[in-house]
């Protein structure tokens, strides 16, 4: 087995409420024909020289490092994928069912702007490809917040805008422009406070918002299906990533869990290239929203997998395993 750290130089820089990143890096994990990667993100402090120390020991520990248990595992299911010639999407038809719904429409990503005329035209220019925008927010600025999604209703009149916050306001922060917010009707606002705040605060908002308000995604507060069940009565939906559930199979587990409590699913991505959004996207028939758009940001994406049609719709490539393959 061979593993290496690659990084991935970014079309421009990309911020969210954690920071800004002009650069990301990606594990790679190989066995000589199948090729898998994991993303590393800052805000999970994983250190890539670390993991790859880890992965080149004679005999690999028991817990592996989570961008590292995510590689290897779906290095296996890769594996079995080719050999069986089934694709990835087989082990969740074999534990959740088969799905009779087309995958969701495309979403576009666009980071907290600089510039908000530029920032228009961006939205104008997407929107007529992908009608489903997620609007990074938490600026650290109210009033940039707000003027971000004013700007992109104004751009894109009938898109459905996701306000994806990363934890970036406070508790009263958080009811303010939930309120303010919902003149602009987004279809949901994802993770408006910070995970670290714990289920109480979710509580707390959920009582402190009016009952008609849009609806609320955890993201950060959620990393895996033992977490969903305590949330559950004050949210309204879970953005699934296999970075955060570590595998392959915790991701369809995490799904399993949020259909029992009633709640709607956005399968998400970190920055990774193609072969990491083509393995998460394997499950996209059974979400209600995905946002796989990472590898877009990548200027030097080395594989071909998940694309999409002129009107935003997820095509998947017809092969075994994951199915991305090299440039």
């Amino acid at each position: 087995m061979h593993s290496e750290i690659k990084t991935l130089q970014l079309n421009e820089p990309f911020r969210i409420a954690h920071g800004t990143s002009a650069t990301r890096q990606v594990l790679r994990v190989s066995d000589g024909t199948h090729t898998t990667e994991a993303p590393f993100v800052p805000y999970y402090s994983e250190d890539p020289a670390q993991t790859l120390a880890i992965l080149n020991q004679t005999v690999l520990p028991e817990k592996l490092p989570r961008t590292a248990a995510l590689a290897m595992n779906l290095l296996r299911h890769d594996i079995i994928g080719h050999a069986t010639g089934q694709k990835l999407s087989a082990h969740a038809i074999a534990k959740l069912g088969p799905s009779n719904r087309a995958a969701p429409p495309g979403c576009r990503s666009f980071s907290i702007p600089d510039d908000l005329d530029v920032f228009a035209d961006k939205v104008r220019d997407i929107s007529q490809q992908f009608r489903v925008l997620k609007l990074k927010l938490g600026s650290g600025d109210l009033g940039l917040d707000l003027a971000t999604v004013s700007v992109a209703r104004y751009a894109a009149p009938e898109a459905a805008l996701i306000l994806d916050v990363n934890g970036g306001w406070g508790m009263h922060e958080a009811a303010l422009m939930i309120e303010k917010l919902s003149h602009y009707s987004p279809a949901l606002i994802e993770q408006p406070i910070h995970h670290r705040l714990g289920v109480e605060a979710w509580e707390e908002l959920r009582a402190s918002i009016p009952g008609n308000s849009p609806l609320l995604f955890a993201d950060e507060s959620v990393q895996t299906a033992a977490d969903v069940p305590a949330l559950a009565p004050f949210i309204d939906g879970v953005n699934i990533k296999l970075l955060k559930c570590g595998s392959f199979d915790a991701a369809v587990a995490m799904i399993a869990t949020a259909r029992e409590h009633s709640l709607q699913i956005l399968l998400g991505c970190m920055i990774e290239t193609s072969l990491g959004t083509t393995a998460a996207a394997h499950l996209a028939p059974w979400a209600d929203w995905i946002d796989l758009d990472g590898h877009f940001y990548v200027a030097n994406d080395d594989f071909d997998g998940i694309a999409y049609d002129a009107d935003g719709r997820l095509l998947m490539p017809d092969r075994p395993g994951i199915g991305a393959i090299p440039r």
